[in-house]
């Protein structure tokens, strides 16, 4: 259980840079280069890298990895690039916290993993709370908060499809499969909406986007399915809490956003009601957890 939780910190440590890079980039790019480009670049690496390995077509498993695209490669990427036009990065980090929780209860029903009563209780716990920071926080920009629900039911279906897949291919192919197969779509919204002049687009803003490209889209995927195949989608996905504020820290470094009371009331009660609900051992319906997910 040590690697995977190991591997999913990575992966949570990946992620966390997404909103601030996403929000470095946005002003000068636009939602849909960081939200739908960086799927096209990434994807274009995946292929490489499919090709490199000479991994073989997953007829099989073909629309599983369609699932995972549209819900980590289309709907999260470009839902949570809209949402950061009209809200700041911190306080997209805490309406993402929910996250976790989403993960878990798909992962109940896709993975077939079994949490006890105090899990949901501490899950409805920490979604109150993010509730009321959204409701209180959001003020007019309502809508940016509703885009991120979105990106978070988008990504947690896209997370645990994708876990399940890795016990049956190798983690890293499940990412590279589902950014090649959901690719001509990411193609065509980032080409209609490129740069009208690419010398006005600053260093800063094409370092974010290599970031959400390379990093979030893909370098990520391969530690965090990998953590998810080793120890399960429900329990590993709890990794995530950390996540949040991993991302207040980075935006408060490089967007300079204020660290609000807010901000971190909300943090710490979301944190501590999930830690409370992991003091609830959590169990497995599924055998043989990891398999295939250490090729």
């Amino acid at each position: 259980m040590t690697r995977a939780w190991w591997w999913g910190a990575v992966g949570m440590l990946g992620f966390s840079l997404t909103l601030p890079a996403t929000q470095m980039g946005d002003p000068s790019l636009g939602p849909d280069i960081m939200g739908m480009g960086r799927a096209a670049a990434a994807a274009l690496v995946a292929a490489a890298w499919l090709w490199l390995l000479r991994r073989p077509f997953p007829r099989r498993h073909v629309v599983a990895l369609v699932v995972v695209g549209l819900g980590v490669v289309i709907g999260f990427p470009w839902l949570s690039a809209v949402a950061l036009t009209g809200l700041p990065a911190a306080n997209g980090a805490v309406v993402l916290a929910l996250l976790p929780l989403a993960t878990a209860w798909v992962g109940a029903r896709r993975a077939h993993e079994v949490m006890p009563a105090g899990f949901w209780v501490a899950a409805g716990t920490a979604s109150g709370v993010v509730l009321v920071y959204a409701l209180l926080t959001g003020g007019k920009a309502a809508w940016p908060d509703l885009a991120l629900v979105g990106a978070v039911a988008a990504a947690a279906v896209g997370y645990a499809e994708g876990g399940r897949l890795a016990r049956q291919m190798p983690a890293a192919d499940v990412i590279c499969w589902a950014l090649v197969l959901v690719s001509p779509a990411a193609l065509g919204v980032a080409a209609t909406h490129l740069p009208h002049d690419w010398s006005l687009v600053p260093t800063r803003a094409w370092a974010a986007f290599a970031y959400v490209a390379l990093g979030s889209q893909l370098a990520a995927f391969f530690a965090w399915y990998r953590g998810l195949a080793l120890g399960g989608v429900a329990r590993v996905s709890q990794v995530q809490y950390v996540q949040l504020f991993c991302t207040l820290g980075w935006s408060a470094w490089l967007l300079g956003e204020p660290l609000t009371w807010q901000d971190a009331l909300a943090a710490v009660l979301v944190v501590g009601s999930v830690a409370l609900g992991q003091r609830a051992r959590l169990s497995t319906g599924l055998n043989g957890i990891g398999a295939g997910a250490n090729r």
